[in-house]
């Protein structure tokens, strides 16, 4: 059990916010395999302010998509007002504010990571989001902006001294990026130093590496984020090795498959068929991670522009063979350039 706030979790596992990746459609797909909390992708507030069509898009709900958490990204309190304002209109479940994205774009702004170096105007935002916010207010932070700044206890009691319900961690400074090892030690001395349930993340990309975080911080729960892509199982893997210490087999070609044309039916549902193709190009290729010389199948569904041709190479991915397990699951990723987990 996970409790933030008002909201009950049965589950210490939840789906982490993707920039780009978790519209409604890999949300709904995601919630079949077990997830109880999902995040819409992060929401900046000045867009937010602006009522765009795209925004509107991304705040687009479903019943079945509950519990369901907002995620903003801003610095300016005026903004942060109009933001809340306008998601009077929507449902949703938690409220999440972004002092972790390291994107060069974003912190030269004074978005995201760049609050780290400034605690106390984290905190102010923090408290004008608690006030005015009718459900429970969480903030994701990093280690720290570098090796040399490893502030994380710091930034984590500020934030909970406004009133956060629950904290959101990513294991590396901004610097790291994405690269180089997750910080377990400052995960867990923020988890003793606060209060508030501490949900930990950063390189849950097998269950075993989700054992390790629970183990080295003793935190309360797991937000996955890399390890999701192309890899709806990984709810039941992470879970099941959790509860039994056993691996559960990875999913055959047959399942990948039909999950596979599963995705891109909900993607089309949701948006035009031209745009559900483009946007399932790159989960054709998480999805077929592992699987051997399989260059040339990619190539080719990045080309292809109707349902038809995607789900015909869809079908060609049966009997492509899958490579041996990497000791290394990080390979399986890469720098994951482009649309990156916040």
């Amino acid at each position: 059990m996970l409790n933030i706030g008002s909201l009950k979790l049965h589950s210490r596992l939840i789906l982490a916010p993707l920039a780009g990746i978790t519209d409604l459609p890999f949300r709904l797909l995601n919630r079949e395999f077990g997830y109880e909390l999902t995040f819409v992708e992060m929401i900046n507030c000045r867009s937010l302010s602006h009522k765009s069509r795209k925004t509107k898009q991304m705040l687009h709900g479903d019943p079945k998509d509950r519990p369901l958490g907002v995620q903003l990204l801003g610095c300016e309190p005026k903004y942060i007002m109009t933001a809340l304002d306008v998601l009077k209109k929507y449902q949703f479940d938690i409220l999440d504010f972004n002092a972790a994205c390291p994107e060069k774009k974003v912190t030269k702004r004074g978005e995201g990571a760049s609050l780290l170096k400034d605690p106390k105007k984290l905190n102010l935002l923090l408290k004008i989001l608690v006030k005015n916010s009718e459900v429970p207010v969480t903030v994701k932070i990093r280690a720290g902006w570098d090796g040399d700044s490893l502030n994380a206890k710091e930034v984590a009691l500020y934030a909970q001294d406004a009133g956060i319900k629950a904290l959101f961690i990513h294991g590396r400074t901004k610097e790291q990026g994405y690269s180089g090892t997750v910080n377990y030690q400052v995960i867990s001395q923020v988890k003793k130093a606060l209060d508030i349930p501490v949900i930990a993340s950063g390189d849950i990309l097998s269950p075993e590496l989700a054992k390790k975080m629970f183990d080295e911080t003793n935190c309360d729960g797991l937000l996955v984020a890399r390890g999701s892509l192309g890899n709806p199982w990984a709810y039941r893997q992470i879970l099941g090795f959790l509860d039994t210490g056993e691996l559960i087999a990875k999913p055959g070609h047959d399942e990948i498959v039909r999950v596979m044309k599963l995705h891109l039916r909900y993607l089309i549902d949701f948006y035009e068929e031209k745009m559900a193709v483009i946007i399932f190009r790159k989960f054709f290729a998480w999805y077929t991670k592992g699987f051997r010389h399989v260059r040339p199948l990619r190539e080719k569904a990045c080309q292809a522009k109707t349902a038809e041709e995607m789900e015909r190479m869809i079908g060609m991915c049966i009997g492509v063979p899958l490579a041996a397990a990497t000791k290394n699951p990080e390979q399986l990723f890469g720098d994951f350039v482009g649309d990156r987990p916040v």
